[in-house]
């Protein structure tokens, strides 16, 4: 009841679905060569990492700013992750180190009238909101600016790792009249307080990767010579290799925090822990105990 009902597509429909959301050969150097793929938003499994899948941002030219057709394909591949078994960690990234998201494409806004621009901000309000409730843990990997828009993505996935040259995370709505519409003024003031929230939104001010993990922005800056994505690798790894129905019962019961009592809270991780204890996996990870060798789950 508490789990997340059965998936229906895997792996096989990552790649056989001719969408924008094709599955790639994922590149060991993070990068992807730019005659590989035309989408603005794709899926990618990361080879030789089984359940960990990239799902990049592809406007290399616009440092990823969030265009309609770039909205549209980032929700198709949400929408394929949100029922696909074989995903146990989702990173999203750019296909080119340097680039993270710099936000709204404002070069597409100036041309859009009143109507599309509603359209594209409840488009985006439902892909975020997708994000968020992935019932996978979900890693931002940071390796550019990460400004309006682009870090208010951020802000929808579980955790956030900054490359260690990355100079320019923010909101600065308020210097361009407007607010943070994606959901900026809420996530981040339930991560950080609404005193370091309101301080980093009144003042438009534009952060390092250091400046942001200081603050609580951003949970992992990356070692000098390597990229967020190198990063958000290692935690994935850490986080695949543990039983994915007891990933996905935690994220759950997390996430309800903010908005139960301690009691309902109580009461909701019981409820989200009493299924686990007649899993194959829970059968396997004792089996293993016992046996002083490492389990392996099959999400059963």
């Amino acid at each position: 009841m508490i789990l997340v009902a059965s998936r229906t597509a895997g792996l096989t429909a990552l790649r056989s679905v001719r969408v924008a959301c094709t599955a790639r050969r994922y590149i060991q150097t993070g990068q992807t060569p730019a005659n590989t793929n035309t989408a603005e938003a794709y899926l990618e499994p990361v080879q030789d990492r089984p359940g960990i899948t990239s799902l990049l941002l592809n406007r290399p030219k616009a440092k990823n700013a969030i265009s309609l057709r770039l909205l549209k394909e980032f929700q198709e591949c949400l929408d394929k992750v949100q029922f696909d078994k074989e995903t146990r960690v989702l990173i999203v990234r750019s296909s080119t180190i340097g680039s993270f998201c710099a936000g709204a494409d404002l070069i597409e806004r100036a041309s859009m009238s009143k109507a599309q621009v509603d359209k594209f901000l409840i488009d985006l309000r439902r892909a975020l909101g997708t994000l968020e409730g992935l019932p996978v843990p979900t890693i931002a990997a940071i390796d550019g600016p990460a400004l309006g828009g682009g870090l208010e993505l951020g802000l929808a996935c579980d955790l956030r790792v900054a490359g260690h040259a990355v100079t320019k995370i923010g909101l600065p709505e308020v210097k361009l009249g407007i607010i943070p519409g994606a959901g900026g003024t809420q996530r981040l003031t339930r991560l950080l307080g609404l005193a370091k929230a309101k301080d980093l939104i009144f003042t438009a001010r534009v952060m390092t990767a250091q400046e942001a993990h200081q603050i609580g922005v951003v949970d992992y800056v990356s070692a000098p010579e390597t990229t967020a994505f190198d990063k958000a690798l290692e935690l994935a790894q850490q986080m695949s290799a543990n039983a994915p129905l007891a990933l996905k019962a935690a994220k759950q019961a997390i996430s309800r925090v903010p908005e139960l009592g301690l009691e309902s809270g109580l009461d909701f991780e019981r409820a989200s822990y009493e299924p686990l204890l007649h899993t194959k996996d829970r059968l396997e990870a004792l089996q293993a105990f016992k046996e002083k060798r490492a389990p392996v789950f099959k999400g059963e």
